[in-house]
C-alpha cells in the first residue's frame, strides 16, 4: 500500500482529504460531492473516489498522514487546502461536531 501511496500527487491527496470531509458525518451529500468534483479533474476524482469508498476511517487517516509527509507544501498551499476543507464542511449548511473534530485533526496533520 505505502509504495502506491508515495506516488499520489497533491491533487490526488486533496481529493482524498475532501472526500473524507464529505463522509465524516456519515453522509456524503450530493452538494458536497458536486463541490469536490467542480474543483478537480474528473478522471482523477473517479479513481480516488473508487479507492476511498473501500477504506475505513482509520485507513483514511493513515493514508493521509503517510502521503502528506511525502510532499512539501507552501504556506499558501496549506491555507488553500484548509479553505477547501471548510468549504466542503459548509456546503451542506450543517457544520456538525464530527466535522469540527476532523477539522482539528486535519489542522494538526497539515501543520
Amino acid at each position: 500500500m505505502k509504495n502506491e501511496l508515495s506516488q499520489w500527487s497533491k491533487e490526488e491527496l486533496k481529493i482524498y482529504i475532501l472526500m473524507l470531509c464529505a463522509k465524516i458525518d456519515s453522509e456524503e451529500s450530493k452538494v458536497e460531492i458536486n463541490l469536490i468534483k467542480s474543483k478537480v479533474d474528473s478522471k482523477i476524482f473517479k479513481r480516488i473516489y473508487k479507492e476511498f469508498r473501500n477504506d475505513d476511517e482509520d485507513t483514511c487517516f493513515e493514508k493521509i498522514e503517510y502521503v502528506i509527509g511525502k510532499h512539501e507544501y507552501s504556506h499558501k498551499e496549506l491555507s488553500d487546502l484548509k479553505n477547501e476543507v471548510l468549504e466542503v464542511f459548509n456546503s451542506d449548511k450543517n457544520f456538525e461536531n464530527q466535522e469540527r473534530y476532523l477539522y482539528k485533526v486535519l489542522d494538526n496533520i497539515l501543520y
